[in-house]
């Protein structure tokens, strides 16, 4: 006669595989629905070791070479279902993505977050080019692309006689 077997509860690796599972979908972060992103572009993908996902709240615009960045870019700290971390307040540093034109970003480039979002005011690239990117990124976050964005030849440059 066959006993009826017992249910046994998911072992740990079961329940491992099943968080990385989770972890590992992709998301568009809410800031960027509906906007025109190329691929990979606001799309981030959560390992098993990030806290949450970087979203640029604020996209950089065109902007005149060696001109502050207007209006500032912002980003913000999202959990996986696209609410702000209000309490994060890591610090959060931007750098050049696609450069091609070999411009140089100055101003602050690294800033605590405050309630979940950064703020970056001082944002400068010297030299005019198309198709710059920003990337966003900060300790325990997944990182993300900018949209596109052009940079333009000085405004006012002095000519020569």
């Amino acid at each position: 006669m066959d006993r009826p077997r017992k249910r046994r509860k998911p072992t740990i690796p079961v329940v491992v595989e099943l968080v990385a599972l989770v972890l590992t979908t992709q998301f568009v972060p809410s800031a960027c629905a509906g906007a025109p992103l190329g691929p990979g572009e606001g799309v981030s993908t959560l390992g098993a070791t990030t806290s949450g996902v970087l979203a640029f709240l604020v996209q950089p615009n065109d902007v005149a070479a060696g001109s502050p960045i207007d209006p500032e870019v912002k980003v913000e700290a999202l959990d996986t279902l696209g609410n702000v971390l209000t309490e994060f307040d890591g610090a959060v540093r931007v750098a050049l993505g696609s450069n091609r034109s070999g411009g140089t970003l100055s101003g602050t480039v690294r800033v605590a977050a405050l309630s979940g979002v950064a703020f970056f005011d001082t944002l400068v690239i010297n030299r005019a080019g198309s198709g710059y990117t920003l990337v966003a990124s900060a300790p325990g976050m997944v990182s993300v692309t900018s949209a596109p964005f052009t940079v333009f030849g000085a405004i006012g440059a002095a000519r020569a006689p």
